[in-house]
């Protein structure tokens, strides 16, 4: 089980959190994006193995979301930010982002 660091409700257990999948995607321009922009916008993502940045819920919490970066392989959470913040850079972890 996971223990994920809320930033508003500290450190709590996996359960009472929602994933909401990848973070940082663009949403396309309506009026000028093709069908194929449109169906890779809605549908594709990416599976890393190792570093990957996601949107998570604190549903049984606070019930604010927030951006983490996970290693999909060890589970480790590299870094915890609120949606606004950038996506931070991972430099000490093998595969991170430069």
């Amino acid at each position: 089980m996971m223990r994920i660091e809320c930033p508003w409700c500290g450190s709590r257990s996996e359960d009472e959190f929602l994933c909401g999948g990848q973070s940082h995607i663009a949403r396309p321009d309506p009026a000028a994006a093709s069908d194929d922009e449109w169906a890779a916008y809605l549908y594709q993502r990416d599976n890393p193995k190792g570093p990957h940045h996601e949107r998570w819920l604190h549903r049984f919490g606070c019930g604010q979301w927030f951006n983490m970066a996970r290693d999909t392989v060890s589970h480790e959470i590299l870094a915890v930010y609120p949606m606004t913040a950038p996506k931070p850079e991972l430099l000490d972890v093998p595969g991170g982002e430069a």
